[in-house]
């Protein structure tokens, strides 16, 4: 089982809109998480930064962030678009953090 973690950025005063928007995830692309053996799967807010932490437990070769062909994924970075930092394909700006302690 892998741990992965990342960084994201919302556009300011964002974070609601954002909240109910994965509080309302189309369920297809939670099945494709899913099958692509993301067993958990958190985001944290900083309000100081805006910035967003993901946290990911995957079984799988990769994590959500490796599904980016997929028309689903595509779709939902394009509905998120408007409310955060992405890349010219709509694709969130991320950036991967390095495990530095872990406890268990």
């Amino acid at each position: 089982m892998m741990r992965l973690a990342f960084k994201m950025k919302l556009k300011p005063g964002m974070v609601q809109e954002y909240e109910k928007r994965h509080n309302e995830i189309w369920p297809e692309l939670k099945g494709l998480l899913k099958e692509n053996r993301v067993s958990e799967y958190s985001i944290f807010h900083d309000p100081e930064t805006e910035f967003l932490f993901g946290f990911q437990k995957v079984s799988g070769e990769g994590g959500s962030q490796d599904l980016g062909g997929e028309e689903i994924v595509q779709r939902w970075w394009a509905f998120m678009s408007d409310i955060m930092e992405v890349n010219p394909d709509n694709s969130p700006v991320t950036k991967s953090l390095n495990e530095v302690f872990y406890m268990k």
